[in-house]
This record gives structure tokens, sequence and C-alpha cells, in this order.
């Protein structure tokens, strides 16, 4: 019974900062499901391309 009063009332608490935020809470879940959308997209060829050619030339600068 103890359990379901402390789990009730920190939720309750959650809630309750959630709306003290009011808009920003909003802002910060859609700017979540921006980058969420972005992280799971590919890297594009050329950009991946790009990468390897930057890593070769800073391999080739350390060596000299």
């Amino acid at each position: 019974m103890t359990n379901k009063k402390n789990t009730s009332e920190r939720q309750a608490g959650l809630l309750g900062s959630a709306d003290l935020l009011g808009t920003n809470s909003e802002i910060g879940r859609k700017l979540r499901q921006y980058y969420d959308g972005l992280v799971s997209e590919e890297v594009p060829d050329r950009f991946a391309q790009l990468l390897q050619q930057l890593d070769k030339a800073e391999t080739a600068g350390k060596s000299e």
C-alpha cells in the first residue's frame, strides 16, 4: 500500500514539474523528437567520403 502511494506521489510530482515548465516542456519534447529523427538518419555517402579523406589527411600529417 505504501509503495502505491509513493509511486502516485512521485508521478504527481513529475506531472507538476512539467506543468511548471509550461511551454518549455513542450519545446523540449519537440526538440527531442527532432533530434531522435536526425540521429536515426543515415550519413550521406558524400559526407562519409569527406570524413574518410579528412582522417587520411590527419594521419598523413601526423606521420610527417
